[in-house]
């Protein structure tokens, strides 16, 4: 059986039936709170998002669930070669192409 929850307005914490409260607007639009704290907060206009417990302040400072999809990217070392003391970058370009057994 499913039970239909409703959103607090102020905090985004689920509601189940029987608990929070109903605010009707003056212009008609609906707002359902959790506590009595919240509905307070938000008629005084103090923004969710200052609030730490609240789930604007941990969306909006990235805490909680992390999106496990995406991945970082790593750099890969490129491989470049440089001249070493006493040989130079052509020198050690036709060593390397000489076969392994005439290198020996």
């Amino acid at each position: 059986m499913v039970i239909k929850t409703d959103l607090c307005h102020y905090t985004e914490y689920r509601i189940y039936p029987g608990h929070g409260q109903k605010s009707v607007a003056k212009d008609g639009k609906v707002s359902f709170f959790i506590s009595a704290k919240a509905d307070s907060l938000f008629h005084q206009r103090i923004k969710p998002v200052k609030l730490r417990w609240t789930q604007a302040w941990r969306r909006m400072n990235k805490k909680g669930k992390t999106d496990e999809n995406t991945k970082k990217k790593t750099r890969k070392a490129q491989k470049f070669q440089k001249a070493i003391v006493g040989m130079s970058l052509d020198d050690l370009k036709k060593k390397k192409a000489t076969l392994v057994c005439f290198r020996l």
